[in-house]
């Protein structure tokens, strides 16, 4: 044996050893990650056998057990299998992944959409693919981790603002070169804070300094714009939107994601974006779900009124009992603890008392901006929503947060 071999190290096993954040919060009896889901992601759920409300999923409309929907998967099976067995570009492509794509792009208000099996995907087959070397990526500094994935994995130069401060991104854009590819890309609804981007803002930016715009809606498909299509939508703002960008785990009740833009963006795309071309297709079932859950959408136009009344009467009622809830105008509703041990505490006594909510921690965000995640469904009852807000009030004077 040579000198080197007996000195050798494991240098992954001691890095991995060394991790131990998670066995404190266990080893104090407030883990409250993967927390093991025996039931339906509907407004109640089981878990350890207890029946508990459901106030922490991204099922805004509440479509992932409507009949209809779960029928439309099961068919797809019978007639397509389970799998795809490859990737769009070679033996993947189905009828009804094109029909989708023609669907959600007429959705959205665009020329064409490409589908992806992953919402995290689509983000890393957009960024780096329409941005090159000298290019640069402009980002919300609060923008979901899979676009700043995205901008990583390109060669251009990642630029970042302060959230939501527009005379932050205009100094930015102040700085980049007029002849190169300036990409803003942001969330339609920030997924943590609830609140919306200034679109009307960003795009006369965009137009002043000849940038494009890419606009993630993730969280704003199903809730914000006309009839649930989003920020650009919302605003009025689709033609001046380059990229939209949505995902298919939330309002439209499977798994997948998508881009939609004009023919021509589409196209480069399709033939360049590498998470697309090396990825297995979306499945069969998956694809069959969003189909009849975009119908549903489109036709039940009452889920979404309901959903605005539970999230304007939950929002003023949380202020009113002193809820710091930051800048929220959505069914996402940050409820600020601005301490670790302190939200880790909140999550499991609520859970004890049947509410089932998510905490954001730190290192995620600094601990003094730690919080719960307070999310509504279309399909949550008034008597729910009441049941919800009475467990937060009651355990959050207990904990004083308020």
């Amino acid at each position: 044996m040579t000198n080197k071999q007996e000195g050798y190290q494991n240098l992954l096993r001691e890095r991995t050893a060394e991790y131990n954040d998670p066995d404190k919060i266990q080893a104090a009896g407030l883990y409250p990650f993967f927390r093991p889901i025996a039931s339906e992601q509907d407004t109640e759920v089981y878990i350890n056998g207890q029946k508990v409300l459901m106030f922490g999923s991204n099922s805004y409309m509440g479509l992932t057990s409507h009949p209809k929907v779960k029928e439309a998967a099961i068919e797809a099976i019978k007639k397509y299998g389970t799998g795809c067995a490859g990737s769009r570009y070679l033996n993947g492509t189905l009828d009804i992944h094109i029909e989708l794509e023609n669907k959600l792009a007429e959705f959205v208000g665009k020329d064409a959409a490409l589908i992806y099996s992953t919402g995290f995907q689509s983000n890393l087959g957009a960024i780096p693919t329409v941005t090159g070397r000298n290019d640069y990526i402009i980002l919300d500094e609060l923008d979901h981790a899979s676009i700043i994935e995205g901008a990583r994995l390109s060669f251009g130069k990642t630029l970042k603002y302060r959230h939501n401060d527009m005379d932050a991104l205009e100094k930015v854009l102040q700085r980049c070169e007029l002849d190169k590819i300036k990409l803003i890309v942001v969330d339609g609804i920030f997924s943590m804070e609830g609140d919306i981007a200034n679109l009307p803002e960003i795009v006369r930016l965009a137009e002043k300094y000849n940038a494009n715009v890419m606009v993630d809606d993730a969280h704003s498909l199903g809730v914000i714009g006309k009839g649930g299509r989003g920020a650009s939508s919302h605003f009025g703002l689709t033609d001046k939107v380059d990229i939209i960008m949505g995902t298919f785990s939330k309002s439209l009740a499977s798994l997948g994601g998508f881009l939609a833009a004009n023919e021509r963006t589409i196209n480069f795309i399709k033939h360049q974006s590498r998470s697309l071309i090396f990825s297995a297709s979306m499945t069969p079932a998956s694809t069959a779900a969003v189909l009849a859950a975009l119908e549903i959408i489109k036709s039940e136009p009452e889920r979404l009124e309901h959903l605005w009344n539970i999230t304007n009467y939950s929002i003023k009622t949380l202020r009113e009992h002193g809820f710091d809830i930051g800048h929220t105008v959505t069914p996402i509703i940050p409820i600020l603890v601005r301490d670790n041990l302190k939200t880790f505490m909140y999550t499991k006594l609520l859970l004890e008392e049947g509410l089932f909510v998510n905490p954001v921690v730190a290192p995620a965000v600094p601990e003094d901006s730690t919080l719960i995640r307070f999310s509504l469904m279309a399909t949550h009852t008034k008597e729910q929503v009441d049941f919800a807000i009475d467990k937060l009030i009651q355990v959050g004077k207990k904990l004083e947060i308020i």
